[in-house]
């Protein structure tokens, strides 16, 4: 049996705020509470796969410090300008 959606939605939402750094927990919370409920599936299986990335990784590619892999450029793009505005 398949998770309901707005089970899915509230579980990743608490994995975007208990992270590992706090900086990620307010970057990842703010995003998820703006953009979870109106995501496509597969936008939802994107952002539970970077949920699995290191904390620093994430991190440095939210910041531009280094460059984000392929599969979670432009999602990647979209959490770090959502949490700008």
């Amino acid at each position: 049996m398949s998770e309901m959606r707005d089970i899915r939605i509230k579980r990743l939402k608490m994995r975007s705020m208990r992270r590992g750094i706090k900086e990620m927990d307010l970057i990842l919370q703010a995003y998820a509470e703006r953009e979870l409920a109106g995501m496509a599936p597969e936008t939802l299986d994107l952002y539970e796969a970077l949920l699995e990335e290191n904390d620093q990784d994430l991190y440095k590619w939210v910041t531009g410090q280094i460059e984000t892999p392929a599969p979670y450029g432009p999602l990647v793009q979209e959490i770090a300008g959502t949490f700008q505005r």
